[in-house]
């Protein structure tokens, strides 16, 4: 059990919040799912309205705070040694075709150290994923470690799959081959939010992807990390926000995937 700070429970307050017009949202996507309309443009207006919602509560909290949205793109702050990096809806065409597995995104950068704390809300299932920096990793007031299986064979991996006019289609498919053959199994649940959240939490042993934005990525690095993983990018570097892509992992097993991604080039 663990109480949040302070600041987490500002990040955590404003996730819920956001959450509510999501949900409100993606009651009725299902039923113009049902209807057979095109809900894009609506999608695009729930996306908007919960990073507004988030906008709002992170800034009046902490007024001064740099802001790195998904929607709104840079917003500078008075204060330039914090910025928060949001996703206001991670598992975009999750939600767009009324699959309930989506979650928000809000990551604290300091300047100097990085990612310092983190929220990855499921409002669907009520989790919150959060952790703060040397303090460790949680879902609601449980705390997580990350799975301590040791070999390949016993392991079940998430991923993303490049989609039409995004991605490396080659270079995954020769990726997903020197993996899927050498483990139990290989998930694409759509939400790279929730695939290092889960992650953190023992469910998956490790998540590989690559294309991706900083907003998709910030919170869930540190919540591997505090959880007792490892985090680099596809090269085995520190570049994840820059360079897009993530290789994450138990410390055992993290080595392994890595090998396997260095093996398919």
């Amino acid at each position: 059990m663990s109480t949040q700070s302070a600041l987490l429970k500002v990040m955590s307050d404003a996730a819920r919040k956001a959450a509510r017009g999501l949900n409100r949202d993606f009651g009725e996507l299902a039923e113009l799912q049902v209807a057979k309309k095109a809900p894009a443009d609506f999608v695009s207006a729930a996306d908007l309205k919960a990073e507004q919602v988030l906008f709002e509560a992170l800034t009046k909290a902490r007024p001064g705070y740099g802001f790195w949205g998904e929607e709104r793109g840079l917003v500078e702050g008075t204060d330039k040694s914090h910025r928060w990096i949001v996703d206001p809806l991670d598992g975009t065409t999750n939600f767009l075709h009324a699959i309930p597995h989506f979650a928000i995104n809000i990551a604290l950068e300091r300047d100097g150290a990085g990612i310092v704390a983190a929220v990855t809300y499921n409002p669907i299932t009520h989790e919150m994923f959060w952790a703060e920096k040397g303090k460790g990793c949680f879902v609601n007031e449980h705390r997580l470690r990350v799975a301590a299986r040791r070999n390949l064979d016993e392991a079940v991996f998430a991923t993303g799959i490049p989609f039409l006019g995004h991605g490396q289609h080659a270079k995954f498919l020769k990726e997903l081959h020197q993996i899927s053959q050498r483990v139990a199994g290989v998930r694409r649940f759509g939400s790279a939010a929730l695939d290092l959240a889960w992650v953190a939490a023992g469910r998956f042993d490790g998540y590989w992807e690559r294309d991706l934005n900083a907003w998709d990525l910030a919170a869930g690095t540190l919540l591997v990390t505090e959880a007792g993983g490892k985090v680099t990018d596809a090269e085995g570097g520190d570049e994840v926000l820059t360079s897009g892509s993530i290789v994450a992992g138990n410390l055992e097993l993290h080595p392994q995937l890595l090998g396997r991604l260095t093996a398919a080039k």
